[in-house]
């Protein structure tokens, strides 16, 4: 979109583009007017046809192209570009070439780059990105080189303390060679990104962990190197044998040791941008538009604009926000709010981008495509909901802010004290001294602790059955006392089961439940379902039905056995003309209990009610009890109506309910007890959740 959008820019000037409606013919006079060959449908350039020119025919009619991509956009969607339609298309490319450092979010960037404070590579801040994460390959392919020098040299220096007489073997001149000949390429390439950022961070004034790094394995290496090939200038109390023990090992492991953690952060990283595309792939590839001329094709979704006219098919997923124009069916609204039961979408009902259209044909006109489909906010929420949280390292960071001056001047003070006060050669035993200060203080025990705390957590967690993303988690874990839990799926399970059968008049529960499972079996909606899977699971056969009929938001209608049967709610009984009589007590007080009721009639004449419900999880009454030993508060946020809601938390002696909420009502929720100073951790099961997940101190 992005190159499109230049060649655009750059060529409007030399050619007209034919209206929305226009002919092809009038297309075809346009390209003709170009004096010096044709022009790119796509992005306006001038092209010489003749051998190699990329180029397509549509409808009988030639078109040329300036490169392979022209023509596959075109050959994807010709009538968007032969229009000039594409010519209106909201350009967002900008947008999405934004980057942001992880560690300190103010920095934004257009296009890759390092943050200039901490020289960290900075990433999209759309969460995700198409390229490669060329940091985490170029480290990974830098650690296995650090490591692949440490284990040796770990062998040559520390075998002999181990009763490996590695160094005997091959006489210690030849030892400090091989030490300096494995060091070398480690420090000077493999290591060369910590230097880098170490002295992006001695630049900026912004000391950290990679100052320290930067001076601890650059001293010992320097030194090491002097000590190598220098060793007559110490004084002879350090030598042995005209040798002078050196530190390369020291040098390697830190610079491996880092890059093990780096690594470790980078895919626990990259696996964050996993919530964001899963939201993404909720969207389909492609939606059937429907073009003035009445024609009907599957164009490319970034292809559709604002009042296109777009077919959605039994099955298919709705491509972008709108409205229904013709037809009806159920929509699977989950993504939003969580909820299995679809919803009735009849003309004049709005539709979001990415729910589901189950069983019937719909005519719709997008209203919001792009990033202004409610999809694309629930990504950039989620999305600027992990970039809000600033990395464990901060806290390292900013103890290092004061840690890293006090070193070097502890440094710069031992190095004067031995040159006035130390013995002779007194500038050598200077070097020593505040070399020995630098080395001591380089946090390889960072590059140690992090990892290995990552890797021993993670692992006892997936023992239980927890996945858990990097070590900050389980920290902010600790301090948790408010838990927001969503309800569909998270303490229910998530699918809707036949509960109730009530029978008035002196019916027969099994011939009732019979006559409302055979009609039920016409239908397709998830209640209809629990209905006939509940009658099966009791035996019960079920009768054929004819004159089947559904009544949109109501219910539906039928013949089973010669037998007028309506099922659904008050609206659809008083349409029949059936008298509710009394039974309403008996109906509020399943709703009460979170049960969906449904109304019965047979041959006009009130015979039942039928309830359904999501049950709640076996497991779930004893988690909360846990949960509230812990002294965790609870609080359900749910898109479920209040009754429902309440019935659940009286059942699981839930402390606050938030019913009817949507993604960004439970974001929100989460960022009301925060403000709050509550420490919130937020268990869903759904990408509906995802925001709120994202948002929470712990998801």
């Amino acid at each position: 979109m992005e190159e499109e959008k230049k060649f655009t820019d750059s060529h409007n000037d030399h050619h007209e583009t034919c209206g929305h409606a226009a002919s092809q013919t009038a297309c075809t006079a346009v390209r003709q007017a170009a004096a010096d060959g044709a022009i790119d449908p796509v992005c306006g350039m001038t092209v010489v046809p003749g051998p190699g020119v990329a180029s397509a025919s549509y409808q009988g009619v030639d078109h040329y192209f300036c490169s392979i991509g022209c023509q596959e956009r075109f050959e994807a969607d010709p009538f968007f570009y032969l229009s000039g339609a594409h010519k209106r298309r909201k350009v967002e490319a900008a947008g999405d070439a934004l980057f942001t450092c992880p560690m300190h979010p103010e920095v934004v960037r257009e296009g890759p780059d390092a943050c200039p404070i901490c020289g960290m590579a900075l990433e999209p801040m759309s969460g995700i990105s198409d390229e490669p994460n060329h940091e985490l390959i170029d480290f990974t392919r830098r650690l296995w080189v650090s490591a692949g020098a440490a284990v040796p040299l770990l062998i040559l220096t520390m075998g002999p303390m181990v009763g490996l007489p590695v160094r005997e073997l091959f006489g210690e001149r030849v030892s400090v060679l091989l030490e300096f000949l494995l060091a070398t390429p480690v420090v000077l390439w493999a290591g060369l990104p910590f230097f880098q950022r170490g002295w992006s961070s001695v630049r900026t004034g912004n000391l950290n962990m990679w100052t320290l790094i930067m001076l601890g394995v650059g001293a010992a290496y320097i030194y090491s190197v002097v000590a190598t090939f220098l060793p007559g200038i110490f004084p002879q109390v350090l030598q042995s044998d005209g040798n002078v023990a050196v530190y390369y090992e020291a040098s390697v492991v830190i610079v491996a040791l880092i890059f093990v953690g780096q690594v470790l952060e980078l895919k626990a990283r990259e696996r964050t941008g996993d919530a964001i595309r899963a939201l993404l792939d909720l969207a389909p590839k492609t939606a059937v538009r429907i073009n003035v001329d009445g024609t009907e094709y599957p164009a490319p979704l970034e292809n559709i604009l604002e009042g296109d006219r777009l077919r959605v098919r039994p099955g298919e997923a709705i491509a972008v926000d709108g409205v229904v124009l013709e037809g009806r069916s159920s929509v699977d609204e989950s993504l939003i709010t969580g909820e299995p039961v679809p919803v009735e979408k009849v003309a004049g009902d709005g539709v979001t981008g990415g729910t589901l259209n189950r069983n019937g044909g719909l005519v719709m006109e997008a209203r919001k495509v792009g990033s202004d489909t409610l999809l694309a906010q629930i990504v950039d929420m989620v999305a600027g909901a992990q970039r809000s949280r600033a990395p464990i390292q901060g806290l390292a960071d900013k103890v290092a802010s004061y840690f890293v001056p006090a070193v070097v001047l502890v440094a710069v003070v031992a190095f004067f004290a031995w040159l006035m006060f130390g013995p002779l050669p007194p500038l050598s035993y200077a070097i020593v001294a505040a070399v020995s200060v630098l080395i001591i203080a380089c946090p390889c025990a960072l590059g140690l602790a992090t990892p290995v705390s990552i890797m021993t957590a993670t692992g006892r967690g997936a023992q239980a059955g927890v996945l858990i993303k990097d070590a900050e988690a389980l920290e902010r874990m600790a301090h948790v006392d408010t838990l927001i839990v969503d309800k569909t799926g998270t303490l229910t399970q998530g699918r809707p089961v036949l509960s109730d059968v009530v029978v008035l008049g002196g019916q027969d529960e099994a011939g009732l439940l019979a006559l409302v499972a055979g009609l039920e079996r016409a239908s397709e909606h998830p209640l209809a379902e629990a209905i006939v899977e509940g009658a099966k699971a009791r035996g019960i056969e079920l009768p054929e039905v004819t004159d089947f009929l559904a009544h949109t938001g109501k219910g539906v209608t039928g013949t089973v056995d010669g037998r007028n049967v309506v099922l659904g709610n008050a609206a659809l009984m008083a349409d029949s003309s059936v008298a509710l009589g009394e039974v309403g007590a008996a109906a509020d007080a399943l709703r009460h209990s979170g049960k969906t009721v449904m109304y019965v009639a047979v041959d006009g004449a009130l015979s039942g009610l039928i309830a359904v419900t999501d049950p709640v999880k076996d497991s779930a009454k004893d988690a909360i009890s846990a949960l509230h030993a812990s002294g965790v508060k609870i609080v359900m946020a749910t898109g479920d109506n209040g009754l429902t809601a309440q019935a659940v938390a009286r059942t699981l002696d839930i402390d606050d309910v938030r019913s009817g909420l949507l993604p960004q009502d439970k974001k929100a929720l989460v960022d009301e007890f925060r403000r709050a100073g509550a420490k919130v951790a937020m268990a869903g099961d759904g990408v509906n959740d995802a925001p709120a997940l994202a948002a929470a101190d712990v998801g």
